[in-house]
């Protein structure tokens, strides 16, 4: 792993925040109502006409998917690769409406680490949950009926909290998580507390804003860039970090994989830096074993590798 620092994300890990939005929440609205009242079945018949209009008019994500699928398949995709990857994430957004509303039903959802869960859980000293654009994270909804005493508070940008607090208005404003903002003066400040609450502090460490560093990792046998700030904070406030991943495998299918993968607790001060890179380490090694085991659910359908031209092999 390199510990060059870069000051500057223009490219590569930020192409997500340039991208249009494609979704409104009248869009929402309608989908939501359609598969609440005409049920799951009738629900998923959408998601075709969504997987086509994308693959055919989203070309930048469409060679995004590709130059993904080549690593995690490691072979050449074929266009059904492509089309089943798009469909695959269409799925788990259709899905969230089921899982936002409680409807976990409907669903097969097989937990890994639900022993270690409930040790860490009864443990009460909160821990950081450390997720990434990979399958569902509202999967992670069903654990808490198998978990008694859990408890999660998620961070992000504000912007994104707004569009989930649209989200969930539209669909069960009953669901709606505790969020702690990211990017403001007090960020750490709440996520000690909410730790030392005993809560689980969830967020996303896979991508990264313009001013964030970010380190370059191992990743599908290939090189992208993980920001380094949710690592150093976990490291600071002397915390366990797990590793969590809703998967979907095709159907009502789950699978939520909680692996724990940084213990920052006792942690001296000398040894933060090679803590930190470990954790990085193991948190690539994390992902790769996800999206090789389920290759679909790749969800950053923009140039996350380093060596840009593999695209255009």
């Amino acid at each position: 792993m390199s510990d060059r620092p870069v000051s500057s994300q223009a490219t590569h890990a930020t192409q997500w925040m340039r991208r249009p939005e494609r979704s409104n929440l009248a869009t929402l609205r309608l989908m939501s109502w359609i598969s609440l009242r005409l049920g799951r079945p009738a629900g998923r018949l959408l998601l075709w006409p969504i997987t086509v209009y994308f693959v055919l008019f989203a070309p930048l994500a469409r060679r995004a998917s590709e130059a993904y699928l080549r690593r995690a398949l490691d072979r050449r995709p074929g266009i059904g690769d492509v089309v089943r990857h798009f469909h695959c994430f269409a799925s788990t957004i259709l899905d969230r409406i089921y899982l936002l509303a409680d409807r976990f039903d409907l669903f097969e959802i097989e937990i890994e680490g639900e022993a270690a869960m409930r040790r860490l859980i009864a443990s009460g000293e909160g821990a950081l949950l450390f997720g990434a654009h990979l399958g569902s994270f509202e999967a992670t909804r069903a654990v808490g009926r198998r978990l008694p005493g859990l408890s999660i508070a998620l961070t992000m940008f504000e912007d994104n909290a707004r569009k989930i607090k649209q989200t969930l208005d539209a669909i069960n404003p009953a669901a709606r998580p505790h969020i702690i903002p990211l990017g403001q003066l007090d960020t750490m400040l709440q996520v000690r507390d909410a730790l030392d609450q005993g809560r689980l502090v969830g967020l996303l460490a896979d991508r990264s804003l313009e001013a964030d560093e970010t380190r370059e990792i191992r990743l599908l046998d290939g090189t992208a860039r993980i920001p380094v700030g949710a690592f150093r904070m976990a490291a600071m406030l002397r915390r366990r970090v797990v590793f969590m991943a809703g998967l979907h495998f095709g159907g009502n299918r789950y699978r939520i994989r909680f692996v724990e993968i940084a213990d920052f607790r006792g942690l001296a001060r000398g040894n933060r830096a090679a803590a930190i890179d470990q954790a990085m380490q193991d948190y690539a090694a994390e992902l790769d074993r996800c999206c090789r085991l389920a290759p679909y659910n790749w969800f950053n359908f923009f140039d996350f590798w380093t060596a840009p031209d593999e695209l255009t092999e």
